[in-house]
């Protein structure tokens, strides 16, 4: 029985059939990078992205044949507004990483109680209402986040307006206190949403409909956020088992079990609460940790600094010196998330010499992504200190460098494992969506499928907690730099 996951990104989006052997095939990709019309806006055309992934599903199905089942994977908290009757999007749709609400953000805390981030569907939904749908009948329109989006392309003329549970609870607009996500009536009307406009929230596994814009209208039987789809993915199906997605950021999710959280706001180690999914009525949640500049931090070096030619490239370099010969960098370019919080941290760079090199450079660029990755774990295990995590499964463009995974096992103390795929956000959907027609009759199975590329241990010559400390220290450097947004707290 295979699988068509749909898996959109936030600079692309694919689809692909995943076979029962977990292979993946008929892989068909495009290109689809938001507009940033002025520093901090993130928005996109919605419509166009709609037009995307039909392209692509067809195309994969052309390729593939007939599938059973689809599987959406997405960027998350991404907010679109939509006439319920026409189905055209009201205005651009706002991309997750937007800063425009920021304003919102605060008053909501000062005005409402309500601990939102600009990053968060919220204040987005209530911008785009504002905007573009002032003096509209609100049961005219619907408002959702990516997956509700393309569900709804997908279904055609049966209009299915639906998010799973990992998506919901990630809006800021729905509570998750000791349960299941619902909307959260006092989060709805500081907003000023009205419920009519939003989705059902559904299983993250299990059918909601059929896809009736695709060749044999296959079930639709799996919407799943992209974080929680790598974890998955990457056969994280038991609790105390985690991975890390080092893409142009880095997401670390932490599987913590069946019992839901206290409270759904961020804790005092800088972590959130999230659904890891839900099949059926059984919740599975987690813990979510976050660095904001990753893979971006090689990017700086290859299209800033000049540096290096090419991101593969910092692998040869890094590795052609046994050190960064206690150079440090601290990769907080858009400032620092996970545990600091501090949006005024500024990167750093310490402990240059006349003899600093080129490679040592780049090494430490590529050890200080690594630090932020253990700083992560760190965090996580400190809001559950119960549970024990034997092993780092890791994704993204960053898993392939050797030298960078070298340095994590390291700096982590632990074992890392690489997964098979790069993208395991696609593999995720198809297990999730894969689980409820019979591909994959349990999470045993999933787990199961489980074939790491490569499994690198920690480097025993280096001392773990003289490097971690020294770490430390340059940390302290870098934070507070613009003592304003060092302030600013959501």
């Amino acid at each position: 029985m295979s699988i068509l996951v749909i898996d959109v990104g936030t600079s692309g989006l694919r689809a692909a059939v995943v076979r029962p052997d977990a292979t993946i095939d008929a892989l068909h990709y495009r290109a689809f990078a938001p507009d940033t019309p002025f520093a901090g806006l993130v928005e996109f055309d919605a419509a166009r992205m709609a037009d995307l992934v039909l392209e692509v599903s067809r195309a994969a199905l052309d390729e593939a044949g007939p599938v059973h089942a689809v599987g959406i994977t997405n960027q998350r908290a991404s907010t679109i507004v939509w006439e319920r009757l026409s189905g055209r999007p009201l205005g651009p749709a706002l991309g997750w990483q937007d800063l425009r609400t920021v304003g919102d953000c605060m008053v909501a805390k000062a005005e409402h109680a309500l601990a939102l981030a600009p990053n968060q569907s919220a204040t987005k939904a209530k911008w785009l209402l504002e905007t573009y749908a002032a003096g509209r009948d609100r049961s005219e329109l619907c408002l959702g986040t990516v997956d509700s989006w393309i569900a709804w392309t997908l279904s055609g003329q049966s209009r299915l307006h639906v998010t799973d549970h990992s998506n919901a609870a990630v809006t800021g607009l729905a509570t998750m206190h000791q349960g299941p996500p619902y909307w959260n009536v006092r989060a709805l009307a500081a907003m000023g949403i009205d419920p009519v406009m939003l989705p059902t929230i559904v299983s993250t596994s299990g059918e909601v409909g059929r896809a009736h814009a695709l060749p044999g209208a296959p079930p639709i039987t799996a919407l799943v956020g992209d974080q929680q789809g790598s974890l998955i993915g990457q056969s994280c199906v038991r609790p105390g088992m985690a991975k890390c997605t080092f893409g142009t950021g880095g997401m670390l999710d932490l599987l913590t079990g069946q019992h839901a959280p206290v409270s759904p706001e961020r804790t005092a180690h800088g972590t959130f609460p999230i659904v890891a999914w839900s099949i059926g009525d059984a919740m599975s949640w987690g813990a979510e940790s976050i660095m904001l500049s990753a893979g971006s931090c090689v990017e700086w070096l290859r299209d800033d600094m000049g540096l290096i030619g090419s991101a593969e490239e910092s692998h040869a370099i890094a590795s052609s010196v046994a050190s960064s010969d206690d150079v440090y960098f601290v990769p907080a370019l858009l400032g620092m998330a996970t545990p600091h919080w501090d949006y005024g941290a500024r990167g750093a760079l310490l402990g240059l010499t006349r003899g600093s090199t080129r490679a040592h450079v780049v090494r430490a660029v590529l050890e200080g992504v690594a630090h932020r990755g253990a700083d992560l774990l760190d965090a996580a295990l400190a809001d559950h200190p119960t549970l024990e995590v034997d092993e780092l499964r890791i994704d993204g463009g960053m898993s392939r460098n050797p030298t960078f995974v070298a340095a994590l096992a390291t700096a982590i103390g632990r074992p890392v494992a690489v997964s098979p795929v790069t993208e395991a956000t696609t593999l995720g959907a198809a297990f999730l969506a894969g689980l409820a027609v019979g591909t994959w009759a349990g999470l045993d199975d999933v787990a199961a499928a489980w074939r790491p590329q490569a499994v690198i241990e920690p480097d025993p010559a280096v001392e773990r907690a003289d490097i971690r400390a020294r770490w430390a220290e340059a940390v302290t450097r870098s934070t507070g730099w613009i003592p304003a947004l060092s302030a600013l707290d959501f």
